[in-house]
């Protein structure tokens, strides 16, 4: 069964005869620098439970399958097993699967396979790709197993070379846009899909926290491996909406220099309007269209501001509620955001800004400057020259 593979192979993907060995990588190093596409040979359910960057689910058997499998095994043995599941992907199931590879392969073709531990799974795999197109793809050596283990040895404070420097600021502050000139930034909130607060849930879900951890190694790897001495995250929590970060790599974090980011309280608001209203409501309404979008956005606001209800109290809880309220009205009669700003502005006051003032109490001792965006970029840049190196624009 031929279909025609019509891309060129790098050398790592060559014609073997059959007797020989399949061929295996091993090089974890380059598959992160180089940002290497890959196979996940495992079902749905292992996928969705952890895998890597570049990673795409095109597994070998699904869900039941695997299942009936998995007992087989633990009822009649490995050799049962096996012919079970042979018997399960075969025919036109089996042709199905191997066109998904050489689709894809099409598409990717210095992709490499994997499973959980670059065994069976993956060598049928090869086997198949093989025999429909005359060509070996490369499977990880070691699979999902070894690989996890390689990228959670990044994440050790131990492996890492760069100093920390934390950016903090009250909400509204622009720190993420501040972080996004430096090259050398570990955006936890991108990585994470969250902005860490409790309006912070965006309608794309967060990642798994193996994921997270993952796309962080990545991140950490490639910042290490071009020599930068520091490293430029935001202040955070522990926990970024339901990622959170390892105990070890909280403690390397907050041992770095502290930064204090002062902007005005009116600027503040604008900014904080600006992502809370005008850029959350364009993305509900991209995804369910402009009426029901902005439905779907008040209701999310009220959501949120509900989790802050036992913090607030009854009386500033149901006022904060009311003004939203009030200019949610007002946008559905006259179509101005204006009046949003009224709720924001006392979200900030009543919320935001008293429970930041406390976490300052802590890190009184650790603020190393204290500026405004134009100030802080000079003193970076100062302090720093030859260790960061900003981008222009």
């Amino acid at each position: 069964m031929g279909y025609g593979l019509s891309f060129t192979w790098n050398v790592e993907v060559m014609k073997m005869p059959l007797h020989e060995e399949m061929p295996t990588f091993a090089n974890y190093r380059s598959l992160v620098l180089d940002q290497r596409p890959l196979i996940d040979v495992r079902a749905p359910v292992e996928f969705a439970k952890g895998a890597f960057p570049y990673a795409v689910n095109l597994p070998l058997m699904d869900d039941g399958e695997r299942h009936r499998v998995g007992k087989c095994y633990k009822e009649q043995g490995r050799d049962e097993a096996v012919k079970l599941g042979y018997a399960l992907v075969s025919g036109a199931k089996k042709e199905q699967r191997i066109q998904a590879w050489l689709s894809h392969l099409q598409c990717q073709p210095t992709s490499l396979l994997y499973c959980f531990r670059g065994g069976m799974r993956s060598q049928i795999a090869q086997r198949w790709i093989y025999e429909a197109s005359g060509h070996w793809v490369p499977r990880l050596a070691g699979g999902y197993k070894d690989y996890r283990n390689f990228l959670r040895r990044i994440l050790e404070p131990t492996n890492l070379t760069m100093k920390p420097v934390l950016i903090g600021g009250y909400t509204g502050s622009g720190k993420t846009v501040l972080l996004q000139r430096y090259p050398n930034t570990v955006d936890l909130e991108g990585l994470a899909n969250h902005r860490g607060s409790a309006f912070g849930r965006h309608l794309t879900e967060q990642p798994v926290q193996i994921d997270f951890e993952h796309s962080l190694a990545y991140r950490l790897y490639h910042l290490e491996q071009r020599s930068f001495g520091h490293m430029l995250l935001e202040d955070e929590g522990n926990h970024i909406g339901r990622c959170y970060l390892p105990q070890p790599l909280v403690r390397y974090f907050a041992s770095g220099n502290f930064l204090l980011l002062h902007v005005p309280f009116a600027q503040r608001v604008q900014q904080t309007v600006a992502e809370y209203v005008h850029q959350a409501q364009d993305e509900y309404s991209a995804v369910y269209g402009a009426d029901e979008g902005l439905l779907q956005w008040a209701e999310y606001v009220r959501t949120s501001i509900g989790k802050l209800r036992k913090r607030l109290g009854e009386d500033r809880y149901n006022r904060l509620l009311d003004v939203f309220t009030s200019s949610l009205n007002e946008q559905q009669r006259s179509g101005s955001l204006e009046q949003h700003s009224a709720w924001v502005e006392a979200l900030l006051l009543e919320y935001y800004d008293p429970m930041y003032r406390y976490q300052l109490e802590n890190k009184q001792g650790r603020i190393a400057f204290t500026g405004t965006a134009a100030e802080m970029a000079a003193y970076i840049v100062e302090n720093y020259q030859g260790k960061l190196q900003v981008c222009s624009g």
